[in-house]
C-alpha cells in the first residue's frame, strides 16, 4: 500500500457528504452512536455551522476526501459547566487504526487547551476496544460506566465515561471562541502520513 499524506483542517459545510458517508453506517449498523436514524446531509451541514460558532469541528483529509472527523461541544448548558466540553471522534472504516483518530484528537485537544477549557469528557459505548485504547493512550481516565443507559437494536447498551484534563486548574480564565483562534490554527493542526 502506498503512503497517503493527510492533513487536518476545520470542517466546512461541503464536507457534510463525506461525513455522512462515514457516520450513517455507524448509526445504522452499530450502537457506537445512540442516534437511531442517521442525520441528513443538510442536518450535518447545520451541525457543522452550529458547532463552529463556539467549538472546533475538524476533519482529516487526503485529496480533500474526509477520512475522519472530530468535534467538541458543551458538556452541559448551565454556566458553571462552561469550562468542560464533550469530545467525539469518528474515523472511516478504511482509515481506522492508521493514526487518523489520534491526530484528530491531538489537534482537537491542543485547540481546546488554547480555548482555555479545563476538561474534556468522552462517552464510549461498550464494548469498543479500539476507542478505549485510543482514549487511554491520549491521557483520558475512566470515570465510570453508565450501565444499560441506551436501548438500540433490541438490547441495552452501557457507556463508559472518560475524562482528560486540559489545564492544571490553577488559573481559571473565561473560555474563548473557536473563531478567536483563527490565526493560530495552522500551528495547532497536524499533518501526517499513513501507510
Amino acid at each position: 500500500m502506498h503512503a497517503l499524506e493527510w492533513a487536518i483542517r476545520t470542517a466546512r459545510t461541503t464536507d457534510a457528504h463525506d461525513i455522512h458517508a462515514i457516520y450513517a453506517p455507524i448509526v445504522t449498523t452499530t450502537a457506537i452512536s445512540f442516534e437511531i436514524e442517521p442525520p441528513s446531509v443538510a442536518q450535518l451541514e447545520d451541525r457543522i455551522r452550529g458547532t463552529l460558532t463556539r467549538f472546533p469541528y475538524l476533519v482529516c483529509v487526503t485529496d480533500e476526501k474526509v477520512l475522519g472527523f472530530a468535534y467538541a461541544g458543551a458538556h452541559r448548558e448551565r454556566a458553571a459547566y462552561r469550562w468542560s466540553v464533550d469530545v467525539t471522534v469518528y474515523v472511516g472504516e478504511e482509515a481506522r487504526r492508521s493514526g487518523v483518530g489520534r491526530s484528530l484528537y491531538g489537534s482537537l485537544i491542543r485547540i481546546l487547551q488554547r480555548q482555555r477549557f479545563h476538561a474534556a469528557f468522552a462517552g464510549i459505548t461498550l464494548p469498543n476496544e479500539g476507542s478505549v485504547s485510543l482514549h487511554k493512550s491520549l491521557g483520558f481516565q475512566l470515570l465510570g460506566i453508565y450501565e444499560e443507559v441506551g436501548f438500540k437494536f433490541g438490547r441495552w447498551h452501557s457507556v463508559s465515561w472518560w475524562r482528560r484534563a486540559l489545564s492544571d486548574g490553577q488559573t481559571v480564565a473565561e473560555p474563548i471562541s473557536f473563531e478567536a483562534l483563527r490565526d493560530e490554527l495552522p500551528n495547532l493542526f497536524r499533518t501526517d502520513t499513513m501507510s
